[in-house]
């Protein structure tokens, strides 16, 4: 998912120079929950098949030259990632994937001796996960795929990847990537793979554990973790939306922590994102997929005073997107159109992504 994702994805200042601008008067005192209306800065151009799932990455040096990576959900080798500008326009396509679903990005990551930012894509018919390094230049997108094989004890549907949310632990720099799929049991739904680069040059994933619910209404496509306070939210879409610890060592990493989005949305709860303000607080966003007019939900990411997993909605965006699937945002100055940070979501109808400048507005 897999959204934003938090500060992980986001240099530290970034996340301080939005609770400035916040704390400079733009953006007010949160009250009740309303809707707020906004127009995308760019669409990128349509990929060939399928849009589904936007991941960005951030230059270290200059944001205006960051990237948006997306999802082209074709099949039988059809399939493809694609990398955009913020201006919208395709720098580089890598075909031959079949059926990729979700992608996240982790950025400075160390393992096997060095320090990488890497995409990760869930490539539903062939089983696996894909592993790309990313790079502020051409080329953008380097395989890195090792031995990679998720579910592999599970037969038909209960096999295939969908979703993929990466968690990058802070007390040792540990990488999992958490996955969900096309279907499973209702207690074991996501797994959690441990990434680690080889001798050989290339990522491979190991089973760490099977947890996680899912009610017998619907699927679990959407994962988003937020690294900074060590949670995984996942989006049951014939129920709402589920949090659990994401660290596996945690004495209750398999239970349950809250539920949100249980109930009044016309359209499926589908793609979560993390926007912080700072280390701690911020906000969550859902997706309500609906024809013509995706919503998005914006929740409290702590919580209630006292209550940390009781989320609290306070605004609606709507941004006139079609059947909207993933989503993804960041915080930060992007350039003079997106002042404040840089809502990426998946537009169906021109099977391309929106860019929005993230409204402060949200009083």
């Amino acid at each position: 998912m897999d959204i934003l994702r938090p500060t992980r994805n986001v240099p530290r200042f970034f996340a301080a120079s939005l609770a400035l601008i916040c704390s400079a008067g733009v953006c007010a005192k949160l009250a009740a929950p309303h809707v707020i209306r906004i127009k995308p800065v760019v669409a990128t151009e349509p990929v060939r098949k399928d849009a589904d799932d936007p991941a960005i990455w951030v230059h270290p040096l200059d944001r205006s030259r960051s990237l948006i990576v997306g999802t082209d959900k074709g099949g039988d080798g059809e399939g493809a990632l694609y990398v955009f500008n913020l201006q919208g326009k395709i720098v580089q396509r890598v075909g031959g994937l079949d059926r990729p679903n979700n992608v996240d990005i982790e950025q400075g990551v160390r393992t096997g001796g060095r320090t990488l930012d890497l995409a990760v894509v869930a490539e539903r018919r062939a089983h696996r996960l894909r592993v790309f390094r990313v790079q502020g230049k051409s080329p953008y997108l380097t395989d890195i795929t090792g031995s990679t094989r998720v579910f592999a004890d599970a037969k038909g549907d209960a096999s295939l990847p969908m979703g993929v949310g990466l968690y990058h632990r802070k007390r040792d720099g540990a990488l999992f990537a958490i996955v969900s799929r096309k279907s499973g049991p209702r207690t074991g739904y996501l797994g959690q793979y441990r990434l680690t680069l080889g001798a050989d040059g290339k990522v491979h994933a190991r089973a760490v554990r099977m947890f996680g619910s899912v009610s017998d209404q619907g699927e679990i496509e959407s994962v988003c973790v937020d690294d900074e306070l060590g949670y995984v939210y996942c989006s049951d879409e014939g129920f709402g939306v589920r949090k659990y610890y994401a660290d596996p060592d945690r004495r209750t990493a398999d239970r349950e922590l809250g539920r949100f989005v249980t109930k009044g949305y016309q359209g499926d709860p589908e793609g979560i994102a993390i926007m912080p303000t700072s280390r701690s607080k911020g906000y969550v966003l859902s997706t309500e997929q609906i024809k013509g007019a995706s919503r998005y939900h914006v929740f409290r990411r702590e919580g209630a005073p006292g209550k940390p997993h009781a989320l609290q909605e306070i605004a609606v965006i709507e941004g006139g997107a079609d059947s909207t699937d993933g989503i993804e945002a960041v915080p930060g100055r992007f350039g003079p159109n997106l002042p404040a940070g840089l809502l990426v979501v998946m537009n169906s109808k021109d099977h391309n992504f929106l860019l929005y400048a993230w409204p402060c507005d949200l009083r």
